[in-house]
């Protein structure tokens, strides 16, 4: 186990170093210019000119690059160019609320997907499989730039129950935004975990199970449940960075203090470090939760063995 965790982790290196350097380029492919931005549209000339000198932009890119990466390998994200502030601290401060949002909208996802698809899978062609398929159906179908606002009239103006945006109210608040996002993720697992647990119950396993005596229930949840988890874990992580990148738009919709918000912000002011130090937080966070999920396969099954 030790040199597995080793070895993935120095795998991480050149994956991190692959999307730095995509970040960077692309970054750099937006239109527009970041001193303008600044300066303003009726700046002068060589004042435009004094301020990408001063934030470093009439380097060459590769000498830019490198200066991003010496910088970044001590710990230095930089300073953002909208708000002079330091890019690690406004991170730090948004971070948890964007984890916080995703916790949530997973919560809800597992809360609703479990409960559907198992009883899909033990009633198989049934009016209830019908309808777990109509509602995977559904929320499959629904984009959340829709189904916010939806939920906003249904449930914070026509029913003030929650708050329309913001974070201020604690629980109430991360309702909606959860909702938004977890109802989509539910209609997948839904479908997974329905598919995963109706080819294990016709596994021989279950059926011998039965015949020596074990109850129904225990063979389903004690056996059947526990090996149709695997490839519901892996769509779990999968969907775990569609979360954070969902994210963006909801947290737009719900005015949403998360680091979503943020790259909207920094995209739209041509504020560099910032961008590439929220998109590099948000892929790195993808990465650790794909590693978990690798080690969580062994404790979920032991007969995998990691390689």
């Amino acid at each position: 186990m030790t040199q597995y965790i080793i070895r993935r982790l120095l795998q991480m290196i050149p994956i991190t170093l692959g999307i730095l350097t995509l970040i960077f380029s692309l970054i750099h492919l937006i239109p527009g210019d970041p001193a303008v931005q600044i300066a303003g549209e009726g700046a002068r000339p060589q004042d435009v000119q004094k301020i990408r000198a001063a934030l470093g932009l009439d380097q060459p890119l590769w000498k830019q690059y490198v200066t991003y990466l010496g910088k970044l390998a001590h710990g230095d994200l930089g300073v953002s160019f909208r708000t002079n502030q330091s890019v690690a601290k406004e991170i730090a401060a948004r971070y948890p609320a964007t984890m916080q949002l995703a916790f949530g909208a997973m919560f809800v996802a597992l809360l609703v997907a479990f409960p559907l698809g198992i009883i899909s899978a033990i009633y198989r062609n049934s009016w209830i499989d019908n309808v777990a398929r109509f509602f995977a159906l559904i929320g499959v179908s629904m984009p959340s730039f829709w189904f916010g606002p939806l939920l906003i009239i249904a449930f914070a103006i026509n029913h003030p129950w929650f708050p329309v945006s913001g974070r201020e109210e604690g629980l109430k608040s991360l309702v909606l935004p959860s909702i938004t996002m977890g109802l989509a993720l539910a209609a997948i697992l839904t479908r997974m975990i329905r598919v995963s647990l109706a080819e294990e119950l016709n596994q021989l396993y279950v059926t011998t199970a039965i015949a020596k005596g074990v109850t129904r229930s225990k063979a389903i949840f004690r056996h059947a449940l526990k090996n149709a988890l695997i490839p519901v874990i892996t769509i779990l992580a999968l969907q775990f960075g569609s979360l954070l990148t969902g994210a963006i738009i909801t947290e737009q919709i719900f005015s949403w203090p998360g680091l979503g918000r943020l790259l909207i912000q920094s995209i739209t002011t041509r504020d560099y470090p910032q961008v590439q130090a929220s998109i590099l937080v948000i892929a790195l966070t993808y990465i650790m939760v794909n590693f978990f999920s690798d080690l969580l396969y062994g404790v979920v099954d032991p007969r995998i063995k990691l390689e």
